[in-house]
């Protein structure tokens, strides 16, 4: 691993992303899974499970993922910025895919998690926990 990581390091950092993501994301989806089953409207509990989500996975993306080194202020900022895209991607998919086109909530769901974890992954890295030029220019 590390030599790919030396090789390809947005590579190794996907990966570490991934890693975060997958176990934020699984759990936060049966939770999802059990309260729209029980009694919870898909939008409402998305608006309710969104912000806790994005909460939980900032340490683990700012520290193990991004190894980010500057101020946290500025960055959760960003990152309250960039979730706000995220949400909104969310939400518009399950209005447009389930509501208007009558697919099922639950696969809708299911690939608005990959679809926002696509943005989220170049506005984080670009974004929210850019690395310093030095460090840029040394992994060309």
């Amino acid at each position: 691993m590390k030599a790919l990581a030396s090789i390809f390091p947005v590579f190794h950092q996907a990966i570490r992303y991934g890693v975060v993501g997958v176990l934020n994301n699984l759990f936060g989806y049966l939770i999802y899974l059990l309260i729209t089953y029980l009694w919870l409207d898909p939008k409402v509990a998305i608006s309710i499970l969104y912000p806790v989500g994005a909460l939980t996975a900032y340490f683990g993306h700012s520290k193990y993922a991004f190894s980010y080194q500057g101020r946290n202020a500025i960055a959760l900022m960003r990152y309250g910025f960039a979730h706000f895209v995220g949400y909104s991607t969310n939400l518009l998919m399950l209005f447009i895919l389930s509501d208007m086109l009558q697919f099922p909530h639950q696969a809708v769901q299911a690939l608005a998690i990959l679809v926002v974890a696509g943005i989220l992954f170049i506005m984080f890295k670009y974004f929210v926990f850019p690395k310093p030029e030095s460090y840029n220019k040394s992994c060309e």
